[in-house]
């Protein structure tokens, strides 16, 4: 486990929702529904008299996580050599195009595309305009 939680490693600190805001109190609700064996269907509707948007970045969030610390997981054993190819099996090549180092779809190592995915997502996540933290407080009076 050392080497999952390895800061120089692609394993990234899962983003906190503020205690007392309006998306910590989602996020709270949707890991309880998850943990409780409950129909994942019933799990991910939105709850009544919440906003989509708010419910939707809290389940995005934690999903980023959660893939983050699956490929933390397995990265040791995907390297340039023995994954020379980001790919979905025989058929499908993922190709990284960013518009500003990689301007055209490029082939790249697995390893390589992985880390650049993963902090173009971060990137997006800690986005303020497009995730806003600041969303609302709860009024737990």
């Amino acid at each position: 486990l050392k080497q999952v939680f390895n800061k120089d490693k692609t394993f990234r600190p899962k983003r906190k929702f503020e205690p007392g805001t309006q998306r910590f109190e989602l996020h709270k609700r949707a890991q309880a529904s998850l943990k409780s064996g409950v129909n994942l269907k019933a799990a991910v509707q939105l709850p009544r008299g919440e906003d989509q948007n708010d419910w939707v970045a809290v389940h995005v969030v934690d999903f980023f996580n959660r893939i983050n610390l699956i490929y933390g997981t397995i990265c040791e054993f995907c390297t340039e050599k023995t994954c020379p190819v980001m790919s979905g099996g025989p058929k499908y090549e993922y190709r990284w195009q960013d518009d500003v180092k990689y301007k055209k779809p490029t082939a790249l190592p697995a390893p390589q595309y992985m880390n650049l995915l993963m902090d173009w997502i971060e990137v997006q996540i800690n986005n303020e305009d497009i995730f806003p933290t600041r969303v609302g407080k709860c009024d737990e009076s």
